[in-house]
């Protein structure tokens, strides 16, 4: 008789989720060789140019956010580079599914053993192309889950995500994974209940289970006992969540009495066409990489995205970020191919590299600033000497604007704290309007734990006393120097961390919009002082 296992996960998307479980790491079929290396080698080309058709479509259907996501895997596939390996092993007479099979097995083994986080983290990407290209290759279909199943593996690919039907519920329980990974966000955006981290549970198909994204435990087989408490803590936690979503129209204060303003996280423009503006004060973080998913925006292009979120919100404020490309999010014929990119040439290193491309956003924000209210904010500073060089541009811009008699207006202008040197001396950006904390990035580059990196998952907290005494400082030199500072990670709509980043200080917390209403209900139930 199978004994009911339960085991420790941490939680990368709030929820609960039953069903059974569905495995994700399929077969991918049996291959039949023709023999002829032409014959293979057309057959190998043939699946890549489907594995590539099939990554389009879900780029077609997917929100501009998700497409940037998958921009990795099909710039991957057309790397002549990444197959050449197994066109020369068909040449020396192996067949299409075997040279295909050794080339990306290696190209996968130096992705997981690699130093950098970063690349370490691309590996289930590379899987997912591996496997991919395999079933097109022998003809095997895809494997869907079931409606409401519990996807379960070793990890899962942002297409595997996206291929999906969450409509009728679901979860994911992963054996790796990342909570600050392109799937954690995505399930946290969707509202998607997902454990990771949870090492050796064992557990085969169809097996019924019970996850518990709140406390971070799923039980496989569970006794009755076990599904009565697993009833009472979802019920608790929907009505929760009821609750919350009657008073978000409500300003957020806390049990003794404290404002909090919280506002949203959009990745584009028609984000906010499903948000009601009454029940958020703005928007703390719009990011703009939407914009450079296939290749450098026009100028026009920039100022309608910006116009539009501008006007949906009014007389709130609007906070759009500059490019933060690189790290983990790469832009054709833009970013550049390093070893290390989270510490590389990204951010504002990489807009300032680039001024042409930088003065087209510039321009772009400066036209928008006179429709609502806008802030502007620099990603991934480090020096003063990098905010005021971004400023100089923005000054240079706003003179060529009055002079062409076109109507613009600067902005306040302000950077994200996540490289720590910032957060350790804040007082070398006395100048800056605002700060904006960045707690992914923080909490990467503090713990020295990649964030994609599943293997040290467990480090990407931001209830360490070491990050939340940064924040505090911060928060700190922001109060005494009339700086107001905002924080616009995930962290922010994680229930259990908002009590911790208010005891630090933090007054303003910018979430994705699902998970407004916890946040809210998590803001009710904190106090300031313990």
């Amino acid at each position: 008789m199978f004994t009911p296992l339960s085991a420790k996960g941490i939680v990368a998307s709030v929820g609960y989720a039953s069903g059974p479980l569905f495995l994700i790491d399929a077969a991918t079929g049996t291959y039949v060789a023709n023999g002829a290396p032409d014959t293979e080698a057309a057959r190998l080309h043939a699946a890549i140019a489907q594995a590539r058709a099939e990554v389009a479509t879900l780029m077609s259907s997917a929100d501009d956010d998700s497409a940037l996501i998958l921009e990795f895997q099909m710039a991957m596939m057309e790397d002549e580079s990444l197959a050449a390996p197994a066109f020369a092993a068909i040449g020396g007479g192996n067949d299409a599914a075997n040279a295909w099979i050794a080339a990306l097995n290696k190209e996968i083994d130096g992705y997981d053993t690699a130093e950098d986080s970063y690349f370490r983290a691309r590996g289930a990407d590379l899987r997912d192309i591996h496997d991919r290209v395999l079933r097109a290759l022998t003809g095997a279909a895809a494997l869907r889950a079931p409606a409401g199943a519990v996807l379960f593996g070793r990890d899962l690919s942002p297409t595997q995500f996206l291929a999906t039907d969450w409509a009728k519920g679901g979860g994911i329980v992963l054996l790796r994974g990342s909570t600050t990974s392109h799937v954690a966000m995505l399930a946290r955006a969707r509202g998607i209940p997902m454990l990771v981290g949870v090492g050796d549970l064992q557990a085969a198909n169809d097996h019924f289970v019970l996850v518990d994204a709140e406390h971070g435990k799923v039980t496989v087989l569970p006794d009755a006992a076990e599904r009565h408490e697993f009833l009472k803590a979802s019920t608790a936690h929907l009505q929760l969540m009821n609750l919350a979503r009657t008073q978000m129209g409500e300003p957020a204060v806390t049990a003794d009495g404290a404002a909090i303003e919280v506002l949203v996280n959009v990745a584009e423009p028609t984000d906010v066409d499903r948000i009601d503006p009454e029940i958020c004060a703005g928007v703390g973080l719009m990011r703009t990489e939407f914009l450079f998913n296939h290749g450098l925006p026009d100028e026009e292009t920039q100022y309608a995205a910006y116009r539009h979120v501008l006007a949906w919100a009014g007389n709130r404020p609007v906070t759009i970020r500059t490019v933060d490309a690189g790290g983990d999010k790469p832009v054709r014929g833009f970013t550049v191919e390093e070893t290390n990119p989270f510490l590389g040439l990204r951010g504002i290193r990489l807009s300032l590299s680039r001024p042409e491309v930088f003065r087209v956003q510039i321009r772009a924000l400066l036209r928008a600033a006179v429709i609502g209210n806008l802030k502007v904010m620099f990603p991934m500073i480090s020096l003063a000497s990098e905010y005021a060089a971004a400023k100089a541009l923005f000054d240079e811009e706003t003179a060529a604007l009055a002079a062409a008699g076109v109507p613009h207006k600067m902005p306040p202008l302000g950077i994200m704290v996540e490289v720590p040197a910032v957060a350790i001396a804040p007082e070398a950006f006395a100048d800056v309007a605002f700060f904006s904390i960045g707690s992914n990035d923080l909490t990467q580059y503090v713990m020295a734990a990649g964030r994609d990196n599943g293997a040290v998952a467990a480090l990407s907290d931001v209830r360490h006393p070491a990050i939340l005494a940064l924040i505090e400082k911060v928060t700190r030199y922001g109060a005494a120097n009339d700086i107001s500072v905002s924080l616009c990670g995930d962290a922010g709509g994680d229930p259990q961390a908002i009590p911790f980043l208010l005891r630090a200080g933090l007054r303003q917390l910018s979430v994705a919009p699902a998970q407004l209403p916890l946040a809210k209900a998590a803001i009710a139930r904190a106090s300031l002082h313990g």
